[in-house]
């Protein structure tokens, strides 16, 4: 192949992650929102779902944060040209996530339901939880997230950027999940399990996540982390 149709091999891998990414989410929002079963399969125990959701889910959340580890992407840098180790992470990602909400398994019953007004606040708490998620992300750049700017060795800055909801908490994004996964007004366990078990890794992750923070911005993440107090919740954590 001549350079320039291995630029444009990489690109439209890279261009094709992005779409797998974007797909991911929307699978999964409408899978949380609208598509998970109310009832389980007969002759299942509920315990043993709840289980194999669980270890389901680990498999996501372990690719997701090991495969962000330095050790793991010069790993990967050597099976893979340097250019698409971020699209390589954002591929694996995106059909994880995807298989968690095909194969997730169903619970019996309902945690609550509720109707008329409190309906209406409740799919209020998942819009603003919506937005908080797209506008805390507007900030970071989605083509180097999704790989797309690696992968044309296209130059970019990585720098800390405090607008907006990161005024709020420091993980302004994980808080918009929160909000969407919590704020359905039909909450079935099967929904509910989801929701417990996706914060309950984002809470585990963000430790980690901010040493990872410290070590690319020092000083100046340290001095956000004595500005803005709250890790994810305001007034709580």
């Amino acid at each position: 192949m001549t350079t320039s149709q291995v630029s444009t091999t990489r690109t439209a891998i890279a261009w094709a992650g992005g779409v797998a990414f974007a797909v991911s989410l929307l699978w999964c929002f409408l899978a949380i929102l609208f598509g998970m079963p109310e009832s389980g399969a007969p002759g299942t125990p509920a315990f043993t779902s709840a289980v194999s959701n669980f270890a389901l889910f680990t498999l996501f959340a372990v690719h997701h944060s090991l495969f962000a580890r330095t050790g793991i992407k010069r790993w990967i840098t050597s099976h893979v040209p340097p250019e698409l180790e971020r699209s390589t992470y954002v591929w694996i990602s995106s059909l994880l996530l995807i298989l968690v909400c095909v194969a997730w398994r169903p619970l019996p019953g309902l945690a609550y339901v509720h109707y008329g007004a409190a309906a209406i606040a409740h799919w209020l708490i998942v819009l603003a939880g919506f937005w908080l998620t797209f506008r805390s992300a507007s900030v970071l750049d989605p083509l180097v997230l999704a790989g797309i700017r690696q992968a044309n060795r296209q130059e970019f800055t990585s720098e800390f950027k405090l607008i907006g909801p990161y005024y709020l908490v420091r993980h302004p994004i994980y808080l918009g999940w929160l909000l969407i996964v919590f704020g359905a007004p039909e909450m079935t366990w099967t929904r509910f399990e989801f929701a417990v078990v996706s914060c309950a890794y984002l809470v585990f992750a963000i430790p980690f996540e901010e040493r990872s923070l410290v070590d690319a911005f020092g000083e100046t993440y340290r001095d956000y982390q004595k500005r803005v107090r709250w890790k994810l919740i305001p007034y709580l954590w």
